[in-house]
């Protein structure tokens, strides 16, 4: 389950430490305004997914509270087709797609999850509405 922060479900982008704090950076500037997870980890952490208007208290790697988003828009699709439009909203400089599945193909499997064309993925699209 995911820590709740003033009533709000919360979002940890990224792995702690640097990751985290980029992404972070990137999202409290509005320049991150989407974000990619693996459908499996719902399940693994008994969560359902987010819903358009849902506010998530957006968390430092101490778990404190430096923003809240609120979700704009849910799609679950295959690995494969996630869109360029999203990658791009992921505000995290890929130059094109292929750059974009790449990283995020590494990056998972650095987590220890291989990440197949077909694998399921969450893309939310989200906005800030308040930095702390």
């Amino acid at each position: 389950m995911w820590p709740r922060v003033n009533g709000l479900r919360s979002m940890e982008l990224g792995t702690p430490g640097p990751v985290r704090a980029e992404l972070n950076a990137l999202a409290l500037a509005g320049r991150k305004t989407a974000t990619t997870g693996l459908l499996a980890e719902y399940a693994e952490e008994a969560e359902g997914l987010e819903y358009p208007g849902e506010r998530l208290a957006l968390l430092d790697d101490d778990g404190e509270l430096v923003g809240v988003i609120e979700i704009t828009g849910v799609e679950v699709r295959p690995f494969a087709e996630v869109t360029w439009e999203h990658a791009r909203a992921e505000g995290e400089g890929d130059a094109s797609l292929e750059e974009w599945r790449t990283g995020h193909r590494g990056y998972w499997e650095r987590l220890g999850t291989r990440v197949e064309d077909g694998t399921p993925v969450v893309c939310l699209a989200f906005r800030l509405v308040g930095a702390s």
